[in-house]
């Protein structure tokens, strides 16, 4: 998976250390009631769509463009599911990370569904009662959709 310039710069300076990002999560639904997954190029697990912004990009045009980018389906956003904060990680390169994600639900609106880039190695419709093992993260957004709460979720004091 290419990664943006912006953060290239920041890993030559600080290498692997704990590095702050802003993330998108992206529950796209297509009128069938299916959800797109993509089963991701670096660790062939299946997720919602995601992707990380580019400096000063506003989080609703980010999801967006990821999901043209990653899937070639456009898509427009109905609702924001969740703010959170995810737990620190390590990426495959051992990079450290933690991600403020803010997750949305989106509809499809024209596009086939396809391996659009290299971040990717499926992407596919599944309903929601035949999905694949997905992060609890991605699965707690699902179930968030499921019980139809109209605001989104966010951690409380």
């Amino acid at each position: 998976m290419p990664i943006p310039e912006f953060i290239v710069a920041i890993r030559e300076k600080i290498g692997q250390d704990l590095l702050w990002l802003p993330g998108v999560t992206g529950m796209v639904m297509d009128d069938a009631g299916r959800v797109l997954l993509v089963r991701r190029a670096d660790n062939l697990k299946w997720t919602l769509v995601t992707g990380c912004l580019e400096p000063g990009e506003q989080p609703g045009h980010g999801i967006v463009r990821e999901i043209l980018e990653e899937t070639g389906v456009v898509a427009e956003i109905e609702r924001v599911l969740a703010v959170e904060t995810t737990p620190q990680f390590a990426h495959a390169n051992g990079d450290q990370a933690v991600y403020m994600d803010v997750a949305f639900l989106c509809r499809a609106l024209s596009g086939e569904a396809r391996v659009n880039d290299d971040e990717s190695v499926d992407v596919g419709w599944y309903a929601l009662d035949e999905l694949p093992e997905l992060p609890p993260r991605h699965t707690n957004c699902i179930q968030r959709y499921l019980e139809g709460a109209p605001e989104a979720w966010f951690s409380r004091p």
